[in-house]
């Protein structure tokens, strides 16, 4: 931004009593690097296009009413900021993704402070670059997922912060497709239809300290690498095909202090790779951690296993994980020398979660003096699990960290 621009920008108001009466219109009229104002009141207004770097304001959150009849703000210029708007009403469409707030390739932008109400997409960023989302309230009325939108959408978009955004009641509350280097810290994504975040083919990503509450089935990351997800909480995703988290084709990731609560399976993995699992908390869950076919050279560590109906279910028979210093609570060895370590290896897969994984209705025996007996056998004689998916070094302690 040149110096001239900075001295020559101007206030534009809108509201009733003002020059400029409608958002649109203020826009045309302004020039490169103005603020437009936008006072409190109802604006029916849509397909409002941002063609130049301005900086757009509501003072104490004006209304903008779509009125269902399309797409409410569109920015196809670099350097934007949009902040403190209370929008509602997005239209619905089979054919085109109709958003409250749509970024066009741009960059250094910055959409904070909204809330959004009564959508179809929330914020949709598509060819976008160096932007910042933060502060904002989506809250959609999702009831089916074929006619109901994503509440952030990143399309081919890099380098983006993602912060502090509160995502209710949409189909997958933050999705990423073909983006990197992005940053999604502190949301809260709760009651979506589908997901709380979906990504797909986005690399170098970090995921921190977010909470993922309640969807339909958590989290998906698939077909990517070079993930962090650090301290994040995934609890009551509960379902016959839910999971606190899926991971589907992911390589060289950390997954490192997170809480998985109550969920149907705390992580489902399926062709992942070369994964550190550290000091991550699995508590009461129905499957603490789901191993698929295809996932080698992992690691578990440091991590606590508490009152899960099942620590792992494995279905192969070939293991190069490494299981090291985890805390299970069905750990029933003895530490002799008192050094916090059992003296005892433990074996986390249990012939009966083996069985079922093949036969689902055994489930009904969980609490029976059957299923003992059986998981007793396979840990004398390993038949169908491995024998060398063994913890030898089981902490005899919580872990605390």
């Amino acid at each position: 931004m040149s110096i001239n621009a900075l001295t020559s920008a101007q206030v534009v108001e809108v509201c009733k009593n003002c020059d400029f009466k409608s958002i649109r219109t203020a826009i045309i009229q302004a020039k490169p690097f103005d603020t437009i104002l936008i006072k409190k009141d109802t604006y029916k207004e849509h397909d409002i296009e941002i063609n130049k770097p301005l900086t757009i304001v509501g003072q104490d959150y004006p209304i903008i009413d779509g009125e269902l009849k399309g797409e409410i703000l569109t920015v196809v210029s670099d350097s934007v900021t949009v902040d403190g708007l209370y929008i509602i009403n997005v239209g619905t469409s089979y054919t085109e993704d109709h958003a409250a707030v749509r970024i066009k390739r741009s960059t250094h932008f910055t959409i904070k402070n909204l809330i959004l109400e009564k959508l179809f997409f929330g914020i949709y960023l598509e060819k976008s670059n160096f932007g910042k989302i933060f502060n904002n309230k989506i809250i959609g009325e999702a009831i089916q997922e074929y006619n109901s939108g994503n509440g952030i959408q990143l399309w081919y978009s890099n380098n983006i912060d993602i912060v502090n955004n509160v995502i209710e009641h949409v189909r997958d509350g933050i999705y990423l497709e073909f983006s990197n280097h992005c940053l999604i810290k502190n949301n809260v994504s709760t009651e979506n239809l589908r997901y709380g975040l979906h990504f797909m083919f986005s690399n170098d990503n970090i995921y921190q300290g977010n909470t993922f509450k309640n969807n339909g089935a958590g989290v998906a990351v698939m077909f990517s690498k070079n993930i962090k997800m650090l301290h994040n909480t995934f609890m009551t995703n509960w379902g016959t095909a839910s999971y606190g988290m899926l991971l589907k084709e992911i390589n060289d990731a950390e997954i490192i202090g997170n809480t998985f609560h109550e969920n149907t399976i705390g992580i489902n993995i399926e062709g992942s790779n070369r994964i550190v699992y550290k000091n991550n908390d699995f508590s009461h869950n129905g499957w603490a951690i789901k191993v698929r076919g295809a996932c080698y050279t992992n690691q578990f560590l440091e991590n606590n296993f508490l009152y899960n109906a099942f620590d792992i279910a494995y279905n192969s028979k070939v293991n190069d994980n490494v299981f090291d210093h985890n805390y299970w609570s069905g750990y029933t060895g003895y530490d002799l020398d008192r050094d916090g370590i059992g003296d005892v290896p433990y074996r986390p897969v249990k012939l009966f979660s083996y069985l079922v994984n093949r036969t689902p209705e055994t489930i009904i025996l969980l609490r029976s003096l059957f299923m003992d007996l059986i998981d007793f056998s396979e840990k004398v004689s390993p038949v169908f699990t491995p024998d060398n998916l063994l913890d030898f070094h089981p902490a005899t302690t919580q872990i605390q960290w």
